[in-house]
């Protein structure tokens, strides 16, 4: 099964997606997720430029070996550009193979590792009523996990908060749009935000919550110790993790769960986090972490620590990404959960899923191959926007961490 055609598509059905579609001698198409947020027409060019030309005539089924070739072969290792690339390769191929196989690509996997996948939801408001609203409307569509983010007084919408109805946080413009940023206030109205919920809500939900890397590491071990009685399910990115041993002052004052790595790209960045067991749940991307061969990777070293899985599922993932996601969380034994940020109905005119929710959990689907099936015609109707994501400053004016 050798590739024939290799063609990147870039479009916007609601927001900007890179999809990679793979062709065979014998007809098979497969897709691969390559979107990196503000930056989609880099990873673009890199495949469409550099990529491309080196797969044609390539065995279709040498996924490892394909992995390696563009990994360790472009001497330039690692990154968000490389590995989303690679990953967009990765996941088309496996795509294939299952298709050539005529199974649901769970089951090249290893199988079913449980009956269905457990996602938690998004839930914001520029108030703590706002929140509470959005917390029941997820209750409502069977979610039994919820991730709450609410405006800090005084700040503006903020992380996680949409300032009209829907949350997307890149917007189309010239340049991102600017946030504000106090530290202070928001540890101050954080455990304000947990007792309205876990008061409304009682002991059995599982609230999560996003620090999006916006805090020192003992500021973040403050915030986590004035949670603890509210028990989070976890509190991610707390603070960049760039810095891995950063999360050992963080470690030395919560028992709160941590998660973190939805930046990260490859098994070397949680090396330390793993090895000293400094977090609960690693957060990579199938398309940002060098595909399914990728993230395998990492989760596997991440169960030899007893860490869990939590890939990273943003509407900025497309519904390919999200589908690989899924067949690796149905197989992996280390699953922790999935998060689900739903993609608006535009995206569905282009991406035909076979995955389904229901209950707050996921099937895969049992479609041959990833089981999504991507419309090129519909993709011409939604062309590419410049789009950003925000960046965040201080009150003083100074450049932060968003």
């Amino acid at each position: 099964m050798k590739i024939d055609n290799v063609e990147v598509v870039v479009c916007s059905p609601g927001r900007n997606f890179v999809t990679l579609v793979v062709t065979t001698d014998d007809g098979l198409v497969g897709i691969g997720d390559a979107t990196v947020n503000g930056r989609e027409l880099a990873v673009a060019s890199y495949l469409r430029d550099h990529v491309a030309p080196t797969l044609i005539g390539r065995d279709a089924h040498a996924i490892e070996d394909t992995w390696q070739y563009l990994y360790r072969g472009a001497y330039w290792r690692r990154g968000p550009i490389t590995m989303a690339a690679i990953a967009a390769v990765d996941v088309a191929l496996w795509d294939l193979k299952a298709q050539a196989a005529g199974l649901p690509l769970y089951q090249l996997l290893g199988g079913r590792s449980r009956t269905s996948v457990q996602a938690y939801g998004h839930a914001q408001g520029a108030s703590l009523d706002a929140l509470v609203d959005s917390v029941q409307s997820l209750l409502d569509q069977g979610f039994r996990a919820v991730r709450v983010q609410v405006a800090t007084p005084g700040f503006g919408a903020g992380y996680g908060v949409a300032a009209a109805s829907a949350y997307e946080p890149a917007s189309a413009g010239a340049r991102p749009t600017e946030e504000t940023w106090e530290a202070g206030a928001y540890l101050r109205h954080m455990p304000t935000v947990f007792e309205r919920v876990r008061t409304e809500f009682g002991p059995e939900l599982a609230i999560l919550h996003d620090v999006h890397h916006r805090l020192t590491p003992i500021q973040a071990a403050r915030l986590g110790k004035s949670l603890e009685q509210y028990d989070p399910f976890w509190l991610e990115d707390v603070t960049p993790a760039e810095n891995q041993e950063a999360f050992r002052l963080v470690r030395q004052h919560t028992t709160v769960p941590l998660a973190t790595g939805e930046i990260f790209n490859s098994v070397v960045d949680y090396l330390t986090l793993f090895s000293e067991q400094l977090i609960d749940y690693a957060r990579s991307a199938v398309t940002h972490a060098g595909g399914i061969t990728g993230l395998r990777r990492i989760l596997d070293l991440a169960a030899v620590h007893q860490i869990k899985s939590a890939v990273h599922g943003p509407t900025d993932i497309s519904p390919i990404g999200l589908a690989a996601a899924l067949h690796l969380d149905t197989a992996i034994h280390n699953f922790g959960i999935q998060e689900y940020m739903q993609h608006v109905e535009q995206t569905a005119e282009v991406f035909d899923v076979g995955y389904s929710f229901a209950d707050g959990a996921f099937q895969p689907g049992e479609r041959a191959g990833l089981g999504v099936r991507f419309d090129r015609d519909a993709a011409k109707r939604y062309e590419y926007q410049r789009a950003y994501l925000p960046v965040n400053r201080l009150v003083d004016g100074t450049l932060h961490d968003w």
